[in-house]
């Protein structure tokens, strides 16, 4: 099995790479302080932001590769694995680390708005490219963030600074967001984030456990479109079916919890299948191999 490291709150990370521990539930990480680091296949528990000025290449985002540009944000939340598997060698990074425990912003209006932060989904597999003022900003921030810790216990207040700070942020990473949103072809990329948006939020929700999966018909009525226009629109915009679409999606949900450690009965029950082996058919359909096969595979790396 690959090498994961289940990072469970903010400071199993900063242990990693050598960082000091300044809070409990928040960890900020200066790669400039501490590079030379080993590589690490995360596995998130957390929220985090990796701010850096280069990243390392064959970067992993659930089970697809992320593009990371120079001087970018690279957003992971709860649930998420991503990365690159420590291969031995080390690795001279710049820039920073932001990480925060769900139990940080749990009961606060923060922890609402995380939906309204895209960039934090599997979907949205570029990282956000910042502009030279926008670096120095949100540098200055993290640093101004840092400092609080080293200057105050950790209390009440201290944390509401500590959200005030994280709220800023994010509103600066949603900004960046949002900017290179405008820049794409919006007539070619909406229809297929949008049905990719209410994929992710259809098993967020759990309505798997009730409705099993998702079809066609579900994901066209939510998006006002009667099924055939809709499945005439998405493949016009992506040369591929609707059904094909869900199909792959919910592979790749299953990859991710197979890489997790949940056995073959488990994966199928998380995402909706009624019985295993209809699990197993429709992931050798899209992969062309088994989901035992895949283990082995994965084993065997």
């Amino acid at each position: 099995m690959k090498k994961i490291l289940k990072v469970d709150n903010p400071n199993v990370y900063a242990q990693h790479v050598g960082a000091a521990q300044l809070h409990p539930q928040l960890s900020i990480i200066s790669y400039d302080e501490v590079s030379p680091v080993r590589s690490s296949l995360n596995n998130y528990g957390v929220y985090g932001l990796f701010i850096q000025r280069q990243f390392p290449k064959n970067l992993s985002y659930g089970t697809q590769s992320i593009e990371a540009s120079d001087a970018s944000i690279i957003a992971v939340a709860p649930g998420q694995l991503g990365g690159a598997e420590d291969n031995g060698e080390e690795l001279s990074l710049s820039g920073w680390a932001l990480l925060w425990s769900t139990e940080l912003i749990a009961g606060t209006d923060l922890e609402k708005q995380m939906r309204n932060y895209p960039f934090f989904s599997y979907f949205y597999t570029e990282s956000l490219r910042m502009e030279p003022e926008e670096w120095l900003h949100i540098t200055q921030l993290l640093k101004m963030m840092r400092q609080e810790l080293a200057a105050h216990a950790d209390t009440p207040v201290l944390r509401d600074v500590l959200l005030g700070y994280l709220r800023l942020l994010l509103e600066y990473c949603k900004r960046i967001y949002q900017r290179q949103l405008s820049q794409e072809n919006n007539d070619t990329t909406d229809i297929l984030k949008r049905f990719h948006a209410l994929l992710e939020q259809y098993f967020l929700d759990g309505k798997q456990n009730l409705l099993g999966l998702p079809t066609v018909a579900y994901c066209a009525s939510e998006m006002a479109y009667s099924p055939h226009y809709f499945g005439n629109l998405f493949q016009k915009a992506t040369g591929t079916t609707a059904i094909g679409y869900i199909h792959t999606y919910v592979v790749n949900l299953a990859k991710s919890l197979l890489m997790q450690g949940h056995n073959i009965s488990e994966t199928s029950r998380l995402l909706g299948f009624e019985f295993p082996h209809h699990f197993t058919r429709l992931f050798k359909n899209k992969t062309g191999i088994t989901p035992s096969a895949f283990l082995g595979k994965k084993a065997g790396h």
